[in-house]
């Protein structure tokens, strides 16, 4: 699949050319393990690295709404799968590389399943212990995500 070209939806704020972005990144479990996806070639920011499930708060959905969305366009993963879900207070991440300041809302989802089905956002994924993820090429807010939820 090859990246569509961004056009915001009526209500949609396109954090594109602002500093401050919000965003949630979201580390799904099952049975001890974390999905990670290991982002598209075809994105702006971060191509290549791994990352938990993510995606900018720009509409009116709350943060729960938009982590189930998320999971559900970048996973394959419903609303039914998801057992429980933790937000968390808010990271700040600098990315000066990017002229981005993220403000990062960790959220840990805990699922029932490991069948997933990727977009065009992920090159890859994968379920990983802790230990495992942190030897990945991880963004700076997902390992401080994971540092927060696995310490």
């Amino acid at each position: 699949m090859t990246r569509p070209e961004f056009v915001p939806k009526p209500g949609q704020v396109d954090f594109t050319g602002l500093r401050y972005a919000p965003v949630i990144n979201t580390v799904a479990t099952y049975k001890g393990k974390i999905l990670l996806t290991q982002r598209s070639h075809e994105l702006r920011h971060y191509p290549g690295w791994w990352n938990g499930i993510s995606g900018y708060l720009d509409d009116h959905l709350d943060i729960a709404a938009k982590v189930y969305e998320e999971l559900r366009e970048e996973a394959g993963l419903h609303a039914h799968h998801v057992k429980s879900l933790r937000i968390e207070r808010p990271l700040i991440q600098e990315a000066p590389e990017y002229g981005k300041t993220w403000l990062v809302i960790p959220v840990l989802a805990i699922v029932t399943t490991d069948a997933i089905t990727l977009n065009w956002e992920a090159a890859d994924a994968g379920w990983f212990t802790p230990a495992e993820a942190r030897k990945l090429q991880l963004l700076d807010g997902c390992a401080d995500v994971l540092a927060h939820f696995f310490p």
